[in-house]
């Protein structure tokens, strides 16, 4: 388990209400879709960061992490394992609070380095399992 409830907590309750979602698309056949959608019901702002920057839920998305021009409080990331990795280092480089790995995302070096640079981070679980279990 990568993340225990105190720390599932906290990056839902107190780590800040702007996430950016790594591989958020409008296809809606996606689970980045559904999940950044059940994120707003619970007020956050969802940024998407996508290599097509498409607008998706009413707000502008970015190619990249570093290409947002305001501050990101968590990352959550939808991206095959493999290059989960440089994306969390890249959520360190922007000044996030925390790091998001979806269900099956996996990195034990990331998840060290993240922990290491005095982020909290969670790996394979979703937030739209997670919030609604807060009360």
């Amino acid at each position: 388990m990568y993340g225990d409830e105190a720390t599932v907590r906290k990056i839902l309750t107190e780590s800040g209400d702007t996430w950016a979602v790594v591989g958020l698309s409008n296809n809606r056949q996606r689970a980045a879709y559904g999940v950044a959608e059940v994120l707003q019901r619970f007020g956050k702002r969802v940024v998407p960061v996508h290599p097509k920057a498409e607008t998706v839920h009413g707000e502008q998305g970015y190619a990249s992490l570093s290409d947002i021009p305001f501050d990101v409080d968590v990352v959550d990331v939808f991206v095959n394992s493999d290059l989960a990795g440089p994306v969390a280092d890249e959520a360190v480089d922007k000044g996030a609070k925390a790091v998001w790995f979806q269900l099956g995302v996996v990195d034990e070096a990331a998840y060290g380095r993240t922990r290491a640079a005095g982020l909290e981070m969670v790996m394979d679980r979703c937030p739209a399992i997670e919030i609604p279990r807060l009360g």
